[in-house]
């Protein structure tokens, strides 16, 4: 008897688990995450990337600067607002970096969400970090205009342009315009070429574009 109802208890608490699971996004992502650290933990003071699957797929990240201590934790579709409210327990501040590069904010408005509200969302995460990681150096990477988005792109400008002004004054963060490094040459719209077929994700020339601007940011 006393068997059977610690397996109907063990039951409970299994069931209860799975329950609180239902809701948090992409946590297959976040256990995929915490299995690669079990293996092979970061040590402090890393370059972390974080973000969305502009981040998850940028695979050669780690290549392009070879030698350097890169963590990139990019997590498929997600919204900056879950970075904050989610992830920064599992995937942010267990590593220590000494610098954070985020992008995110691009599926938020698609999403429907206000460029006010990105800004709020990544000055929620800046709070976070300030007070947690108060001597990491925080970068954010403007959003880009994704050609298969362009009626978003008014919202896109405005998002960037709350986040750069928020970010003036604040110690050791910063505002990264990558914006006019994908654009067609001589124009001020996305270049095409840049991206994979899907025209949302940069393809290998996309982000060699990006690097560009990020080199001297981290080297």
């Amino acid at each position: 008897m006393k068997i059977k109802l610690f397996l109907f208890f063990i039951g409970l608490v299994f069931s209860a688990g799975v329950s609180a699971q239902q809701g948090f996004p992409f946590d297959n992502e976040i256990r995929a995450f915490k299995h690669q650290d079990s293996v092979s933990f970061p040590k402090p003071n890393g370059i972390l990337f974080i973000g969305s699957s502009s981040i998850r797929k940028w695979t050669d990240l780690e290549q392009r600067y070879a030698g350097k201590p890169i963590i990139r934790r990019g997590v498929g579709g997600c919204e900056l607002w879950q970075i904050a409210d989610y992830y920064t327990p599992y995937i942010l501040f267990p590593y220590k970096p000494r610098k954070i590069f985020i992008y995110a904010g691009e599926n938020d408005i698609a999403a429907g969400k206000s460029a006010r509200d990105v800004a709020a969302s990544f000055t929620k995460l800046w709070e976070l970090i300030h007070q947690k990681l108060p001597n990491a150096e925080v970068y954010f990477m403007s959003i880009k205009p994704s050609p298969v988005r362009a009626k978003y792109y008014d919202v896109v400008y405005a998002a960037n342009e709350l986040v750069k002004n928020y970010l003036k004054g604040k110690p050791k963060s910063y505002y990264i315009d990558l914006v006019p490094s994908i654009y067609k040459p001589g124009t001020t719209r996305p270049d095409s070429s840049l991206f994979n077929d899907d025209y949302l994700h940069l393809n290998s020339k996309g982000y060699d574009q990006w690097q560009k601007v990020l080199d001297p940011l981290v080297k």
